[in-house]
């Protein structure tokens, strides 16, 4: 019985990593079967979690991944990544203390090997309305504005809103340019009127809270 076949009688959640790789890939190379390409791009890429963070281009330089294969792996993992934060979802959907944006947010982006920044818009009653990326950059930040905060905040009619965003060093302790910029951003947001509740960092070593350090 092949690792098909044992799906079909046992389950997936019998078949190995290496084995469900395989059933992605459908077919190997010439001279790699289909499990051997598997097995040996698990080790290539430091297995499930490092195959996950490579995009499909980087992918495509693997001979036996072409463009069809590395893109079906790519969706895959999206599909699987966001059935997860689906079930994190809080189901009251409200943000009211910093460890629950912690919660939110540890499992989104706490180990990219990238920045990002997000927004957090909340109602009346601290419910989320609308969770947006608002700025990308590499391993050591990235640029941003007021405008950059405001603009989407006063677009979703935020009451309030929280910024979030990852180091991708693992460290989470803010750095002065982080507290810099919080307090420019905790001012402008003061003047039109939807305060700033909190700026919270997370990373793959814990997070922090830029309100509770007293940075604004």
């Amino acid at each position: 019985m092949d690792f098909r076949e044992r799906a079909l009688s046992s389950g997936v959640e019998t078949l190995t990593d290496s084995e469900l790789l395989a059933i992605l890939l459908g077919t190997g190379s010439a001279g790699e079967p289909v499990h051997r390409l598997a097995a040996a791009l698990l080790e290539q890429e430091g297995g499930l979690l490092g195959l996950s963070q490579a995009s499909p281009h980087a992918l495509t330089q693997r001979r036996g991944v072409g463009r069809a294969k590395a893109v079906l792996l790519g969706a895959a993992f999206e599909l699987g990544r966001r059935a997860h934060l689906g079930a994190l979802v809080p189901r009251t959907n409200r943000i009211q203390s910093y460890g629950e944006v912690v919660e939110w947010a540890r499992p989104r982006f706490a180990s990219l090997e990238h920045e990002e920044v997000w927004l957090l818009a909340l109602d009346g009653k601290n419910a989320l309305k609308s969770a947006r990326r608002i700025a990308q950059g590499g391993a050591h930040g990235c640029a941003l504005t007021t405008r950059d905060v405001l603009s989407p905040a006063l677009r979703d009619r935020a009451s309030a809103i929280v910024l979030v965003h990852n180091h991708p060093s693992g460290d989470p302790k803010p750095s002065r340019e982080d507290i810099e910029m919080t307090r420019a951003i905790a001012a402008a947001c003061d003047v039109v009127g939807v305060p700033l509740f909190d700026h919270v960092v997370v990373a793959r070593e814990g997070a922090s809270s830029l309100f509770e350090i007293g940075a604004f």
